[in-house]
C-alpha cells in the first residue's frame, strides 16, 4: 500500500488522469476539471505540481501523460475501487447506483492484502458490476492467480516493475509480450487452445464494439480472441 505517502486529492487526481489516458493518449485540463468539479485554473496548478513530483508530465494549452511513476499509483486506486464495487455489489447486495460513491469512501485506505484478499474471495473479477470496465492488473510479480493462492503472505511476493495492459488496452499496431494471466486454469486452458501463452508475442490488429472479438497477431498468426478472454491476459508493451 502506498499508506499516507501521498493525499488521497493527489490519488483523485491520477486516478482521474488514468482513466482518461485510456481512451486517448493524453488528459486534457478541462476533462480533469469537469470530471473533479474543479475550476480549471486550480487544476493547472495542481497538475504543475504533479509534475514537479514525478507523477506526470504536463503540456502546456494540451494537457497531461502520466509518468511510470503515477500510472503505478492511479492502477492501483483504480484496481481498489473496482474491486470494492464488485464486493459491495456480490457479496454485500448494495444497490448499484451506489456502488460508486461507497468505493471512493473506501479505496484510499484498502491496503494491499485487503485488496488481495477480496479479490481472492471474489474469484479473480475482471470487470466492475456497474459500468463493466476492466479491473487493472496486480503490482505483483507474478504469472498467474494461481501462484497469488500458494503464497501466504503479501510481502513474500516481489513487486512486478513494469507496467502492464490487457490485451483489450491495446492499440491497433502496438506490440508486447504476455507477462500475466488472470483467473483460473479454464482461462489459461481456453488461451493455450488459441496458443496464447505466457512469453506469447502479441500485435494488436483491431478489437470490434461491444463484446465482439479482438484481432491480433500470435508470434505472427492471425487469431481472433473472445472479448473477455482479452481481459484476463496483460501484456508488456514494447
Amino acid at each position: 500500500m502506498h499508506g499516507k505517502e501521498i493525499s488521497e486529492n493527489v490519488e483523485e487526481y491520477l486516478e482521474t488522469i488514468y482513466k482518461k489516458s485510456l481512451s486517448d493518449s493524453m488528459a486534457k485540463t478541462t476533462e480533469i476539471s469537469k470530471d473533479l468539479g474543479i475550476a480549471p485554473g486550480s487544476v493547472t496548478q495542481m497538475l504543475k505540481k504533479l509534475e514537479q513530483d514525478g507523477y506526470v508530465v504536463y503540456y502546456q494549452y494540451k494537457g497531461v501523460t502520466l509518468t511510470d511513476k503515477g500510472y503505478k499509483i492511479a492502477r492501483s486506486i483504480v484496481r481498489k475501487h473496482r474491486i470494492l464495487e464488485t464486493f459491495l455489489y456480490e457479496i454485500l447486495n448494495i444497490n448499484i447506483e451506489d456502488l460508486h460513491e461507497q468505493a471512493c469512501a473506501m479505496e484510499h485506505s484498502l491496503s494491499d492484502e485487503a485488496e488481495r484478499k477480496l479479490c481472492q474471495l471474489l474469484d479473480y473479477p475482471n470487470q466492475c458490476p456497474d459500468d463493466h470496465n476492466i479491473i487493472p492488473v496486480c503490482d505483483l510479480n507474478i504469472s498467474t492467480c494461481y501462484e497469488c493462492s500458494k503464497v501466504a503472505n503479501i510481502n513474500e511476493i516481489p513487486r512486478r516493475i513494469e507496467n502492464l495492459v490487457s490485451i483489450s488496452d491495446m492499440r491497433p499496431q502496438q506490440r508486447g509480450k504476455i507477462k500475466f494471466i488472470r483467473g483460473s486454469n479454464e482461462t489459461l486452458q481456453e488461451l493455450l487452445d488459441l496458443n496464447i501463452t505466457l512469453e506469447s508475442e502479441i500485435t494488436m490488429i483491431n478489437s470490434t464494439p461491444l463484446n465482439g472479438p479482438v484481432k491480433i497477431l500470435v508470434d505472427g498468426k492471425d487469431v481472433m480472441l473472445d472479448k473477455e478472454l482479452s481481459f484476463n491476459a496483460f501484456v508488456e508493451l514494447e
